[in-house]
């Protein structure tokens, strides 16, 4: 069982907690160990800190959009560097201490044009497996509306890295299309028919990894919000295949929002 992923820590402190020193860190490009100090980040301090040729233009505006939600400011962010320094900055940023910077190039990879889908995920996959638990975040959230965009060839993409060593890998397959998820714009296909999924989400019914259970557990519950009848009956089906430990925790996970609205 790979148990080397853990989930990604929980916020902890306030951005007012964090010290003056840790902030300076921060923004020179230390990586966060929490997600507070993932928020604490100064993009634009941070830009001119990675890449400083940058110039001030881009740096004025990436301190002028520091009241957007992170989200908005990653994808600006990407935009930015683009725009000034070209896809090839990538390169740069692939490799750096920073999760931001690094979750920077994941939305440079989703933001480009004309690559084909299968060409994006292969150049998504190594943030997909990154160490640090942002970065795979990043990963997902920025290719996901080319994922929504191609639904049926994303799940037919996906459903080969079901079976990959890494259960980082095999997570980003059922984390990028939930269909609600978390910070991104809900995948309206899957909630009216998520039965689309079950390339990717049958090969991770028992899944030894705690991470991957999350997920599709995750996945099956967002899916019992709009189709209950369709998670019930899947989780049955799956208890009496799999009597598994690994499957009895994804069921749980995916029964949780269907037993609390039930009396009893």
């Amino acid at each position: 069982m790979n148990t080397e992923t853990q989930k990604p820590p929980r916020a902890g402190r306030g951005i007012k907690d964090i010290t003056a020193d840790r902030l300076a860190q921060l923004d020179a490009g230390a990586p966060a160990a929490t997600l507070t100090e993932c928020l604490a980040v100064d993009f634009a301090l941070l830009m001119g800190s990675v890449l400083p040729e940058i110039g001030a233009a881009a740096l004025a505006e990436m301190q002028a959009a520091a009241s957007l939600g992170i989200s908005r400011r990653m994808a600006l962010a990407a935009r930015l560097i683009d725009r000034y320094l070209g896809h090839p900055a990538i390169a740069r940023l692939r490799d750096h201490p920073s999760d931001t910077a690094r979750g920077w190039a994941c939305f440079m990879i989703g933001a480009a044009d004309g690559v084909a889908l299968a060409a994006r995920l292969a150049a998504i996959r190594p943030y997909a497996d990154d160490p640090h638990f942002g970065v795979r975040e990043w990963a997902w959230l920025a290719v996901r509306p080319h994922l929504a965009g191609e639904l049926e060839t994303a799940i037919a993409l996906l459903a080969e890295w079901t079976g990959d060593p890494s259960e980082r890998i095999r997570r980003f397959a059922s984390e990028a299309i939930r269909p609600r998820g978390v910070w991104c714009a809900h995948i309206g296909e899957l909630k009216r028919r998520p039965e689309m999924a079950l390339a990717v989400l049958e090969p991770l019914q028992a899944d030894p990894s705690g991470y991957v259970q999350d997920s599709v557990g995750n996945w099956l519950n967002d899916a019992a919000k709009d189709r209950p009848d369709w998670v019930e009956a899947l989780c049955l089906r799956w208890s009496a295949s799999s009597p598994t430990p690994a499957t009895a925790r994804i069921c749980r996970r995916a029964l949780r929002s269907i037993r609390s609205g039930k009396p009893g």
